[in-house]
């Protein structure tokens, strides 16, 4: 209720919107695609675009609690009431990160590290990533089919150029896990810039197969 309640006081125009798409699609013992679409907007209507992201990687599993990501990205950034159909700005990004699990009784601890190399038009610059995230279990002893969760994370992002601090995300959520490949998001992030701050209402969908067992069927 802490995220939520300021949504209450924020008007259209200060407050965005994020519609969102994850996606780890598994095809081998330890190798898996990263895959994520993301639809950024400057108003809490998706009507008035901020970015479009596309963002996609492969994944390497050291065990079931920890993997390293390498990928691209493209960014398409859109001034506020832009009347352009293509990007003001774009940008293209080179990623690498690893994330690692661990679990204190039902609490699961997500820790992600991200390294990126960023082509902003004609603006070569380097950042560095820190996200600690929790999930909650409400209903269920773990997260599983059926689960209701509570989803919270705080990430800090530093330049590599001399001003370090570049934003910092604080988000608080609810989720449900539909199956044991897909999970439903929705939540609050409230993210701080150098001298301004925005909230934005995020909807978002995961969806994690194995890709496997469809190849395997195929060849059956």
């Amino acid at each position: 209720m802490l995220f939520l309640v300021p949504l209450m006081s924020w008007s259209q125009d200060e407050t965005g919107n994020w519609l969102m798409y994850f996606g780890t699609n598994k095809i081998s013992e330890k190798f898996s695609i990263h895959s994520e679409v993301q639809f950024r907007n400057h108003t809490i209507i998706p009507n008035n675009t901020e970015q479009w992201l596309l963002r996609t990687g492969l994944n390497y599993h050291f065990t079931k609690n920890a993997f390293a990501t390498a990928g691209y990205a493209y960014i398409g950034s859109f001034v506020y009431e832009s009347e352009r159909d293509s990007p003001e700005t774009e940008e293209h990004r080179i990623w690498q990160q690893l994330i690692t699990n661990n679990y204190l009784g039902r609490v699961k601890f997500e820790h992600r590290y991200r390294a990126e190399q960023r082509w902003v038009e004609d603006d070569f610059k380097t950042r560095f990533r820190y996200r600690l995230m929790l999930f909650i279990p409400v209903n269920k002893p773990k997260m599983e089919t059926g689960a209701f969760f509570f989803g919270v994370y705080n990430e800090i992002f530093i330049n590599g150029e001399e001003e370090l601090f570049d934003r910092n995300r604080l988000y608080g959520g609810i989720g449900y896990q539909l199956n044991k490949n897909v999970n439903l998001q929705t939540g609050m992030l409230y993210q701080r810039l150098r001298t301004t701050g925005k909230g934005y209402l995020q909807f978002a969908v995961v969806f994690n197969t194995d890709l496997r067992k469809k190849q395997k069927e195929i060849q059956d």
